[in-house]
């Protein structure tokens, strides 16, 4: 079962806010008037300190709501962390890259709903985007290739944007942490993307091949964005679950800020570095 950490956030910030404001507002008063009475009557200490303290349920309140607050406002709207979690966005991201993502580079959004409050700046092609595909409870994160309204087309490892054919540079090689990929430069809007296919043998011919991953064409509908991940060869990306609503975009992918793939190994910062 998939945790909606960011409902869980905002229902426990809004949940000890209530209780800490009603009891600023009310109930405080009432304790300090009961205590009055009883100094009043001359009551024995220990029932004046108990009508004077506070229940267990406000004192945590009181203390949590702080904490919660400062995490919920920067969470929601200046920049959070993630991590990568597969080999879809290989080369330039691999999977155990903790990212920082810019939760309003593309404006101000209200936390759980994704309904834009304070618009800044819009999606660009070529920028690394965090952001709930359609149906879809989880985070991803590829990189933005159709703006509202593009027809994309890819075919034979060949990206056309509205006709256009995005100039590709081959690379080849096979990068040292992951062999058998094929890599080439691709020139975007707002990045140059080095992206990657699967090197594999074809069973009948035995020959080796470069998998390019799902093909076809796209219109892609306003108010929505057309997402690939740079390991094209291997990515589940708009190509088979379709476009992403701009509601469902969580910011922009910024940096990595360290690298730590399984519990047993010691992190890594060596991999530090601003996302193209």
């Amino acid at each position: 079962m998939d945790i909606d950490f960011p409902l869980i956030l905002m229902v426990l910030t809004l949940g000890t806010g209530v209780i800490a404001g009603v009891d600023k507002f009310w109930l405080e008063t009432r304790r300090k008037a009961r205590a009055a009475v009883l100094i009043a009557e001359r009551a024995h200490p220990e029932d004046i300190h108990e009508a004077e303290t506070e229940p267990f349920i406000i004192e945590q309140a009181k203390s949590f709501f702080p904490v919660l607050a400062i995490v919920f406002v920067l969470r929601s709207f200046v920049a959070e962390p993630f991590q990568i979690p597969s080999g879809s966005m290989e080369p330039g991201l691999v999977k155990g890259d903790f990212i920082l993502v810019s939760k309003f580079h593309y404006g101000l959004r209200m936390p759980v709903f994704g309904t834009t409050l304070v618009p800044v700046s819009e999606p660009q092609r070529g920028d690394v985007m965090v952001f709930f595909p359609p149906d879809d409870p989880r985070y991803f994160i590829k990189r933005v290739i159709g703006l509202p309204g593009d027809h994309i087309e890819y075919r034979n490892r060949q990206l056309k944007v509205n006709g256009e054919v995005i100039e590709t540079h081959e690379l080849g090689g096979e990068p040292p942490y992951r062999p058998l990929k094929y890599l080439a430069q691709e020139q975007l809007d707002s990045a140059d993307a080095t992206v990657q296919w699967v090197v594999g043998r074809d069973q009948r011919t035995n020959q080796t091949v470069i998998w390019a991953g799902p093909e076809g064409e796209w219109d892609v509908p306003e108010g929505s964005y057309f997402m690939m991940g740079d390991n094209r060869g291997n990515s589940h990306d708009s190509r088979g679950w379709g476009f992403v609503p701009e509601k469902n975009i969580v910011g922009k992918a910024v940096a990595v800020w360290m690298h730590w793939e399984t519990w047993s190994d010691i992190p890594s910062f060596g991999r530090n570095k601003w996302i193209d």
